[in-house]
C-alpha cells in the first residue's frame, strides 16, 4: 500500500509539471529537469515545480495530521481545525496582508501564519489547562477556531481598502498558484518538524486506542501527547495554511482512504496517510488547473467540493452504526 502510494504521487508529481495553461510533453520536461536551458525549462523550475513540491508537501502534513489527531481524539471524524491552528494562521496571515504591508508572495506572510498558530496553541493550553482531557481540549480548540474565524471576517471589514479585501478573500479560498522556492525554504522545514513531532507519538496513539486510563498505565504520557501533537499541528499546519491560505479536508479524507488497507492500528497509518494527503492535493491542484474558467480555480474549493461529500458519507455511516447497536 504505502509503495504504491509513492509510486502514485511520483506519477501525480510527474503529471503537476506537464499540466498547466501551455502544456508540455514529458520529455521537455525530463530535460528542463536535467538543467535544460530553455523556455520550457523557466516554465518548470521558476513555475511549476515548486508549487508541486509545495502541493506535496502540504497534502502530506495535512494527511499526516488529520491522522494523529483521529489517533490523539480516537474519533475518525477528527481533523486538523479541531485544536484552531488553523484558523488562527489565517487570521494572523489575513491581518498581515491588510495592515502590515505584505503580498501573498511575501516570506512575512508564512512567518505570520506561523505565529498565530502558536499563539492559538498556547491559548490552548492556557484555557483548557496543561492536563485537560480530551472533551475539554476539543470544546476550548472549537471556541479558539470561532473565535479566530470571526477576527478575520473582521479584519475583511476593516481592511483599509477594498483591493486588500478582495486579495484576502482569494487568498482565504486557498490556492497554489504563483508560488516560489522561498515559500519552499521557509515553510518547509516548519512542515518536517512538525511532522517530527506527530510522528514521535505513534505509540502513544496506538495505547490510547484502549482508553485514556489504560494507556496511562501502559506507561503512555497523555498530557505530554497532546501538547506534542499541538506543537507539531502548530508548526506543519500553520506553516501549510500560511503558505497557501485555507486548504480544507484533505486531513480528513486522507487517514479514511488507506484505513481499510492498512488497518485501525493509528502508528501504522500515519505514513500511508501522509502519502495519500500529497497524492489527493496534488490532483486537486491538477483538477484546478484544467478546469477551464477564466480565473485559475482555487484548490480550496476543489478540495472542499469532494470532501463535504464525503463528510456526510462518514456522518450518515456513522449513524448507521449507532442505529444497528
Amino acid at each position: 500500500m504505502t509503495a504504491a502510494l509513492a509510486l502514485l504521487c511520483i506519477l501525480l508529481a510527474g503529471l503537476s509539471l506537464m499540466v498547466g495553461p501551455v502544456w508540455l510533453p514529458p520529455f521537455d520536461v525530463l530535460y528542463a529537469l536535467a538543467g535544460g536551458d530553455t523556455t520550457a525549462g523557466i516554465i518548470v523550475h521558476d513555475i511549476r515545480l515548486p508549487r508541486t513540491i509545495l502541493a506535496l508537501m502540504i497534502g502530506a502534513t495535512l494527511g499526516l495530521a488529520g491522522a494523529a489527531l483521529q489517533g490523539l481524539v480516537r474519533n475518525p471524524l477528527a481533523e486538523p481545525t479541531l485544536f484552531g491552528a488553523p484558523a488562527a494562521a489565517a487570521f494572523a496571515s489575513a491581518a498581515m496582508l491588510a495592515f502590515g504591508g505584505a503580498s501573498v508572495l511575501s516570506f512575512w506572510m508564512p512567518t505570520a501564519g506561523m505565529a498565530g498558530a502558536f499563539v492559538s496553541v498556547a491559548a490552548l493550553f492556557l484555557v483548557a489547562g496543561n492536563r485537560a482531557g480530551v472533551t475539554i481540549l476539543l470544546l476550548a480548540g472549537l471556541a479558539l477556531n470561532s473565535l479566530f474565524g470571526a477576527a478575520t471576517a473582521l479584519v475583511l471589514n476593516l481592511a483599509p481598502n477594498p483591493f486588500a479585501a478582495l486579495e484576502i478573500a482569494f487568498w482565504l479560498l486557498g490556492s497554489l498558484e504563483d508560488r516560489s522556492f522561498v515559500h519552499v525554504a521557509l515553510a518547509g522545514p516548519f512542515m518536517v518538524a512538525g511532522a517530527v513531532l506527530l510522528v514521535s507519538q505513534a505509540r502513544a496513539y496506538r495505547a490510547l486506542t484502549l482508553g485514556e486510563e489504560v494507556a496511562a498505565s501502559l506507561g503512555a504520557n497523555v498530557a505530554r501527547a497532546r501538547l506534542v501533537v499541538a506543537m507539531g499541528l502548530a508548526l506543519g499546519v500553520g506553516a501549510a495554511v500560511s503558505v497557501t491560505g485555507a486548504i480544507g479536508f484533505v486531513g480528513l479524507v486522507a487517514p479514511h482512504l488507506v484505513r481499510r488497507s492498512v488497518g485501525s492500528d493509528p502508528a501504522r497509518i500515519l505514513l500511508p496517510a501522509a502519502l495519500a494527503g500529497a497524492a489527493l492535493l496534488t490532483a486537486a491542484d491538477i483538477v484546478a488547473r484544467l478546469i477551464p474558467a477564466t480565473t485559475e480555480i482555487k484548490t480550496g474549493v476543489v478540495t472542499a467540493l469532494v470532501g463535504v461529500p464525503f463528510f456526510l458519507w462518514r456522518i450518515l455511516k456513522s449513524r448507521r452504526s449507532e442505529e444497528d447497536a
